[in-house]
């Protein structure tokens, strides 16, 4: 797996010749080697920003996210979480590299994931690990995120009386 990929705000997966209608197009220089196509919808910045969530890098860009990503999207600098040895590391159980570590920074409070990778493995993680309210949501990598999806993040947070 590429340590290159923001997800799913770059729909990585659309077919190299159509970029995504509202996306643009940066090249990141994240490492060695030619730069990396990412397309970015600068509007999802504003649409983040209007959730009720405190928001975070989950991604293998970690800090790179707020040189790269941030300023295209309009976000200030955000935490993100570091995800350490974990980084991209199989595991035997079929369970993603990045669920356990963001259980853990979660601490137990409520939270919801965006990603690409999810499956059923991490569901039943979340819920055999983490004592609070949880959201993982898939979201697709030919398209990346929709307004349904920011639909979907609206009404978990309200849910939660947010």
């Amino acid at each position: 797996m590429s340590h290159a990929r923001i997800r799913p705000l770059n729909p990585y997966a659309a077919k190299p010749e159509r970029r995504p209608d509202g996306h643009t197009t940066i090249r990141a220089s994240v490492r060695p080697g030619r730069p990396l196509r990412v397309w970015l919808n600068p509007g999802h910045g504003a649409a983040l920003l209007r959730l009720p969530y405190e928001l975070i890098w989950a991604t293998t860009w970690m800090a790179l996210a707020n040189r790269w990503i941030g300023p295209v999207l309009g976000l200030p600098d955000l935490p993100y979480v570091d995800f350490g040895p974990a980084l991209s590391a199989e595991r035997a159980d079929g369970v993603h590299w990045k669920t356990e570590t963001l259980v853990a920074h979660a601490g137990g409070r409520p939270f919801a994931w965006v990603d690409d990778e999810l499956t059923a493995a991490d569901s039943d993680f979340v819920t055999t690990h983490h004592p609070a309210p949880a959201l993982l949501h898939h979201v697709s990598p030919r398209v990346g995120l929709r307004d349904g999806d920011f639909e979907t993040l609206r009404g978990f947070a309200s849910g939660l009386g947010v």
